[in-house]
C-alpha cells in the first residue's frame, strides 16, 4: 500500500516489520550509547548516579515488556508500536532539553518504556505473518525471525556510527536527531500497520497473569533467561577479560565489529539450518555454545596474556562462541513461541520472554559483578567466575532438553 494513498493498510508486511527494526534501531542506537557521556560531562554526575540513570533506563524497558505485550493483546498491536514510537519521542526531548536531573531521568526511563510497548508488538505481528508465510509455502517463521536479527544488528551498528558523526554538534542536538527519526516512524507506521479488523476479538483477550499458568512454558523462560544474563557479559565481564590480557577500551570497537559481521554474513544460513534441523532440537546446542564460551576464557584466565593481538584471542573465541549461540537460539526461541500460546495471548507470551531475562540480568550482574573482580589478574582464582559464567546456560541446555520434548514429539507428528 503506497503511503501517498493517505489510507492505512489492511495486509500485513513483513518487511515493514524488518524496516521499522532497523530503524528502530538506527535511533536508539545513535542516542543511547552517547548518554553516559553526556551525564557525566555535560551534567557533571559521579558515576554512581550515571550507573542509576542507565540501570533505572534498562529495567524501565526489560521490566515492562510483559505489560507491553499484554496492552498489545488487549488494544491491538498497531495502537501499542505507535504510543510506543510517541513515549520514545518525549523521552528523546526530554533529553535533548532536559537541564535539571529529574528531567533527565524522566526521559531515560522513557525511552525505556517506549521500547517496551512496541518491541513485543511487533514480534507478536512478525510471527503471525511469518506463520502465514509459513503456510504458503514461502518464507519460514524462524527465517522471519533470524531476518529481523540481521536488520536489527545492521541498526546497531549504523546508530552509533550515525550518531559519532553528531557529536560535534553536542548530545542534545543528537538527541532531537533521535526523536526526529522516531516521527518519521511513527508517521510510516501508521499508514504501513494494519488496524485490528476483528473488533470481536478484544472480548476473548486472556488477563496477561493467564501466561503464567503454563508451567511448561514457565519452565521454558527461566531456562531461556541464562542467554541475555549470558549475552550481558559483553558489557561486564568481557572488558574485564580484555584488561587480564593487557588491552584497552579500544579493543572492544573489533571485537563488537566481529560479533555483527557473524550476525550479518550467518544469522540467514543458520536459521535455515536450524529449521531443518528443528528449533526444540536447535536450542539446547545454542546453550551449549553459550556455555562454552565462558570455558574458552577459563582455559586462560590463569596464564599470563600472550604477545601483541595474540592476547586478545580468548576474548575473540568468546565472543565468537556467545554469538554463534546467540543466533541459533534467538530465532529459535521466538519461533517456538506461538506453541505454547494462543494467537490471542501472543504478545503477553512475547513479553514475558524478555522480561524474564531481563530480572535475570538485573539478578545475575549483582552476582557476577563483585566475582569478577578475581578475573582481572592472572591467578587460578580467575578461572572460577568463568566457570561459575559457563554452569548457568549449561544447566539450560540440559533443562531445555526435557521441556522441548513434547515440542518435539509435536512438530515431529505434523507433516
Amino acid at each position: 500500500m503506497s503511503l501517498f494513498s493517505l489510507r492505512p493498510a489492511t495486509q500485513l508486511w513483513p518487511p515493514v516489520l524488518l524496516g521499522s527494526q532497523f530503524v528502530f534501531n538506527i535511533g536508539f542506537y545513535a542516542v543511547v550509547p552517547f548518554l553516559a557521556i553526556f551525564l557525566r560531562d555535560d551534567m557533571l554526575l559521579s558515576g554512581g548516579l550515571i550507573g542509576l540513570v542507565l540501570g533505572l533506563r534498562t529495567f524501565s524497558q526489560q521490566g515492562m515488556f510483559i505489560v507491553g505485550g499484554a496492552l498489545s493483546d488487549r488494544y491491538g498491536a498497531k495502537v501499542i508500536i505507535l504510543c510506543g514510537c510517541v513515549i520514545r519521542v518525549v523521552g528523546y526531548l526530554l533529553l535533548a532539553f532536559g537541564t535539571l536531573l529529574g528531567p533527565i531521568i524522566l526521559g531515560a526511563c522513557l525511552t525505556g518504556i517506549g521500547g517496551a510497548l512496541f518491541s513485543p508488538s511487533i514480534e507478536a505481528l512478525l510471527a503471525k505473518a511469518g506463520s502465514q508465510s509459513e503456510t504458503q509455502g514461502k518464507r519460514s517463521r524462524a527465517e522471519w525471525f533470524a531476518l529481523f536479527a540481521v536488520c536489527g544488528e545492521l541498526g546497531a551498528v549504523l546508530g552509533p556510527v550515525a550518531g559519532a558523526l553528531l557529536t560535534g554538534l553536542g548530545f542534545r542536538q543528537v538527541a532531537l536527531a533521535g526523536a526526529g527519526v522516531f516521527i518519521i516512524a511513527l508517521v510510516v507506521l501508521f499508514f504501513c500497520l494494519p488496524s485490528r479488523q476483528n473488533t470481536q476479538q478484544t472480548l476473548a483477550i486472556l488477563p496477561w497473569w493467564t501466561t503464567f499458568r503454563q508451567p511448561r512454558f514457565v519452565a521454558f523462560i527461566i531456562a531461556y533467561s541464562s542467554w541475555l544474563l549470558s549475552y550481558n557479559q559483553l558489557y561486564l565481564a568481557l572488558p574485564v577479560e580484555i584488561q587480564r590480557a593487557g588491552g584497552s577500551e579500544k579493543d572492544l570497537g573489533p571485537l563488537f565489529m566481529l560479533a555483527s559481521v557473524l550476525i550479518i554474513a550467518f544469522q540467514l544460513p543458520l536459521a535455515r539450518f536450524a529449521r531443518r534441523a528443528g528449533a526444540a532440537r536447535i536450542i539446547p546446542i545454542g546453550f551449549l555454545l553459550l556455555s562454552a564460551s565462558f570455558l574458552s576464557v577459563a582455559c586462560f584466565a590463569a596464564t599470563e596474556p600472550a604477545e601483541g593481538w595474540m592476547r586478545l584471542l580468548p576474548s575473540a573465541c568468546f565472543v565468537s562462541l556467545l554469538t554463534l549461540g546467540q543466533m541459533l537460539i534467538v530465532p529459535a526461541a521466538k519461533d517456538l513461541i506461538p506453541w505454547f500460546a494462543q494467537e490471542s495471548t501472543l504478545g503477553a507470551h512475547y513479553g514475558a520472554l524478555s522480561t524474564a531475562g531481563g530480572c535475570a540480568v538485573l539478578a545475575g550482574n549483582l552476582v557476577f559483578g563483585s566475582q569478577l573482580d578475581h578475573a582481572l589478574t592472572p591467578s587460578n582464582a580467575a578461572i572460577y567466575p568463568w566457570l561459575l559464567l559457563a554452569f548457568f546456560p549449561l544447566c539450560s541446555a540440559i533443562a531445555l532438553v526435557i521441556i522441548c520434548r513434547p515440542v518435539r514429539a509435536s512438530l515431529a507428528r505434523q507433516p
